[in-house]
């Protein structure tokens, strides 16, 4: 897909991935739609992108969201929040707010921006979940979960546009990435492996996985190998986590 000239909505826009892929997005020729909540954020970004800024908490207002957005070729579901802790200390409050945020608005985003893209005969969705939602991680169970209903939700939607030429849905599953995310949940990234890497990298990614329009992309690439043998051998990978990692 041309990226060249197309006009593309990128949620949680203000720092981390969002700002990034912002950033990749700009210097490929896209017109961006920058939403987020920090409005001053949110106009550093576009005073070096050239994006228009729209202040929006997609957790209650994505309808709005979409009708200030108007029509677009691209969106790039990329908002996340998150929670690290023991799932049964977890305030009840805080698991809806995950689900709302991290899979409820970015179904009901595309649901809206959708079929303005199915009548045009071009579009392309991109939904930014994580590995967590591939192998499930300990202390971030709901967390997880929400990515893993990107994931589904993504697999689902490729098979109802299968047949549309013009159409696509990518989901990029990052491992640890060097962003506020950590901090903003309230515990840091204290792991030695795997080390984190640039928000700028899953920002190729994702330029790549509209331009090419790749079903699935890992980052970095060797995340697949966990994945996959959670898929062919859960038991030996169950072992294997419960051995050297918290999932």
């Amino acid at each position: 897909m041309r990226i060249d000239g197309a006009r593309v909505l990128v949620t949680g826009a203000s720092s981390g991935i969002g700002a990034a892929t912002a950033d990749a997005l700009a210097a490929a020729g896209a017109r961006l739609l920058l939403a987020g909540r920090d409005r001053e954020r949110l106009e550093a970004v576009a005073a070096r992108t050239g994006g228009r800024v729209l202040v929006f908490d997609i957790a209650t207002q994505a309808k709005a969201l979409a009708e200030q957005a108007g029509a677009v070729d691209v969106l790039v579901n990329n908002a996340g929040v998150g929670w690290a802790g023991p799932f049964a200390w977890m305030p009840p409050a805080t698991v809806r707010h995950l689900v709302e945020v991290n899979l409820a608005a970015p179904m009901v985003l595309t649901r809206l921006l959708l079929p303005a893209m199915i009548d045009a005969g071009r579009g392309h969705i991109v939904l930014v979940a994580s590995i967590a939602g591939a192998v499930g991680v300990g202390q971030e169970t709901v967390y997880s979960a929400t990515k893993a209903g990107l994931i589904g939700f993504a697999e689902g939607l490729r098979y109802e546009v299968r047949r549309m030429p013009g159409m696509g849905v990518s989901v990029l599953l990052p491992g640890v990435v060097a962003t506020p995310f950590f901090e903003r949940r309230g515990v840091p990234y204290t792991r030695r492996r795997p080390a984190p890497i640039p928000p700028e990298r899953v920002a190729r990614a994702v330029v790549a996985a509209i331009r090419h329009r790749r079903a699935e992309s890992y980052v970095p690439g060797w995340l697949r190998l966990p994945a996959r043998l959670r898929g062919a051998a859960p038991g030996p990978f169950r072992a294997l986590a419960g051995r050297f990692g918290r999932m």
